[in-house]
């Protein structure tokens, strides 16, 4: 019995085996006494997430088949509990350990720790013993990076490599996949959010029993954090990706949102995009590959896309991911990528066994197929483009059409809200439906040759480096001739998101000539992760660490000066220059009404004693 940490609050009568860093908790805890009183919990938490979901659709998929025999020495945590629950993480470890001490070919290897202290693991799955990512790409064969629990709360993915890894090695029945593919999983990616456990966690998904948090110890969202990488569990996957060079990676969700008979949905892949070769080789040859191996397992696979309306009435609407997601990041550095959404509605079990089938999906047919994929990633990481779109928007129009298949939905008055509310029905409708596509160009930048970053700003260098980013470090000063942006008044947010209080200005060029110093770096956009640097680098980009706000110092004025002192200046200034005084009387006549603070402050800005560097991006753009 775990003993309450407060001792006015009696303890709740539940047990359960307590472990290092354990998180877990259960927020309906009923007939609590406290010192002030008597808290009862609501009505709502009376109810189970069964209770007040839409209905199910009957199921039974030849999946199925992939559940192992109660009695197998092998089976999973999950599947002992009939798929409806799924372990915590020191079971998972454990069991994961268990079974890569019983193989060969698994290896199971810390990669890092969370905000809270967990250890981070990979199962690594790989025939011959070949552990080591360097000795893996000399083996030819395709490397599969994939994890689940990136939002805890959504861990079909965790139960599912769980069985796939099993079945791989010590199981005897998907070895042969081995043969062309090496499997890097990571089982949990976000612990914190994991061990923060509980029935309660997502009211709209169906299982398992209880499930993690969508955010981490910090209430940091994982997938908003490939840009920045804040947390160190992206911090940690950054590493991991730039260790074994993947051929593909794969990250494992569960939607939110409306009810429809998709139960396993991916991210489309746009070839307008800043990866459109790959694109059209994963919508061409992968795409088809899951769709039928998903379907002759008994699965309903499809895009993932946007309802546009309550009902999706009005269509659906695709987007484009910056850098701050995965697939957006995946992108951006030319690393082919799969956002897997299964539906929150599905029952626990189909979305895990949809889920096996996929990544099994995944290991056959990029094995069988990686010498195509390999050509399409080069040309998308040998390709300079001389512009680049930075952020995307919807079109206004539709752009297609698709059939989709839905699911039977009306609406109510609601006496609650006063409004009207959507009751969905279990039953199968196919509607056709007009596609928004994201494909229109919001703002577009010029290449550059290089940028140059002076050592002050080491922390956004080092960035850079985690990301994998080519840079050229300085031993001596340069005098570069570069092109820096002028920021006008800023937009702050109103409140932080995801930590940070982000930001937007206008910018106005200019052209100068910069001395930077020893420790400053050249970041050539002549590599194959030149994109990746464009949109980290290029204030327009909304996944810049500009707009991620990396440089709000930029926008603080620390030199001053006295009234008495300004006015006598002011007026020799006017007196000396024809030209000010010709622009101080626009001025004037353009705001009359200009205060006295307003006045003075006109001045010092043309002054030789105001801040020459004011709001100038420290971020050079050599031509």
């Amino acid at each position: 019995m775990l003993s309450s940490p407060n001792p006015n609050i009696a303890t709740p009568k539940k047990t359960f085996v307590h472990q290092e860093n354990d998180m877990r908790f259960i927020p309906l805890l009923v007939n609590l006494t406290v010192a002030a009183g008597t808290i009862v919990a609501g009505a709502v938490m009376a109810q189970t997430p069964e209770e007040v979901l839409p209905p199910t659709m009957p199921w039974d998929g030849a999946s199925r088949s992939l559940i192992t025999s109660p009695d197998d020495p092998w089976i999973t945590p999950s599947e002992q509990s009939g798929l409806k629950e799924t372990p915590n993480y020191a079971e998972t470890v454990a069991w994961l350990k268990r079974l890569s001490e019983a193989s060969p070919n698994l290896r199971m290897t810390p990669f890092g720790t969370t905000a809270n202290g967990y250890t981070l693991y990979t199962v690594v799955a790989s025939a011959g013993g070949i552990f080591e990512p360097s000795e893996a790409r000399k083996t030819g064969r395709a490397i599969v990076l994939a994890h689940a629990g990136i939002h805890s709360g959504e861990i079909d993915g965790k139960d599912a490599g769980m069985m796939l890894l099993r079945d791989l090695t010590v199981g005897q029945k998907k070895g042969e996949l081995l043969e062309k593919a090496i499997f890097v999983f990571v089982p949990v990616l976000n612990v914190d959010g994991h061990e923060r456990s509980s029935p309660y966690s997502r009211a709209n998904q169906r299982g398992p029993k209880e499930m993690g948090w969508r955010t981490n110890s910090r209430n940091l969202n994982l997938n908003r954090d490939f840009a920045k990488a804040d947390t160190p569990g992206i911090r940690a996957l950054l590493g991991l990706i730039g260790d074994w060079q993947p051929d593909i990676y794969v990250d494992l969700h569960v939607t939110d949102g409306h009810d429809y008979q998709y139960d396993v949905t991916w991210d489309q892949f746009r070839t307008y995009g800043p990866s459109p070769t790959i694109a059209a080789w994963m919508r061409d040859t992968m795409e088809p590959a899951l769709t039928a191996d998903l379907q002759a397992q008994g699965h309903i696979p499809g895009l993932m896309y946007f309802g546009v309306g309550a009902e999706m009435e009005r269509g659906v609407a695709e987007w484009m991911p910056g850098p701050r997601y995965s697939n957006g990041y995946g992108a951006a550095r030319h690393l082919p990528s799969v956002l897997v959404e299964n539906h929150s509605l599905k029952p626990y079990d189909q979305r895990v066994l949809g889920t096996y089938v996929l990544l099994e999906s995944i290991l056959r047919n990029i094995g069988n197929g990686i010498e195509a994929l390999r050509e399409a990633v080069t040309a998308d990481r040998e390709s300079r483009p001389s512009e680049l779109v930075v952020s995307w928007q919807r079109t206004p129009e539709p752009t297609g059409e698709i059939e989709w298949l839905g699911v039977a939905s009306r609406r109510e008055a609601s006496a609650l809200s006063g409004g009207e509310r959507v009751v969905w029905e279990a039953e199968k409708i196919t509607r056709t439906l007009p596609i928004f596509s994201a494909s229109t160009p919001g703002a577009t930048v010029k290449v550059p040759t290089a940028y140059w970053i002076p050592p002050a700003w080491n922390d956004v260098i080092e960035l850079l480096e985690l990301h994998g980013v080519a840079m050229e470090r300085q031993t001596e000063a340069r005098e570069v001739d570069v092109v820096m942006d002028r920021f006008g008044e800023p937009s702050f947010a109103e409140g932080p998101f995801e930590g940070r209080m982000r930001v937007t200005a206008p910018a106005t060029p200019e052209k100068r000539r910069e001395t930077y110093p020893p420790g400053s770096v050249r970041v050539p956009t002549d590599q194959p992760l030149g994109t990746l640097a464009v949109l980290l680098l290029e204030p327009e980009a909304p996944d810049s660490f500009f707009q991620w706000g990396f440089f709000h110092t930029i926008f603080q004025r620390t030199e001053y000066v006295e009234g008495y002192i300004l006015e006598p200046l002011a007026e020799k200034m006017l007196a000396n220059d024809p030209e000010l005084r010709k622009a101080w009387e626009e001025a004037l006549a353009a705001e009359p009404e200009m205060g006295a603070r307003q006045r003075l402050r006109w001045f010092f800005e043309r002054s030789p004693y105001f801040d020459k560097r004011f709001r100038l991006y420290p971020v050079g753009r050599e031509k």
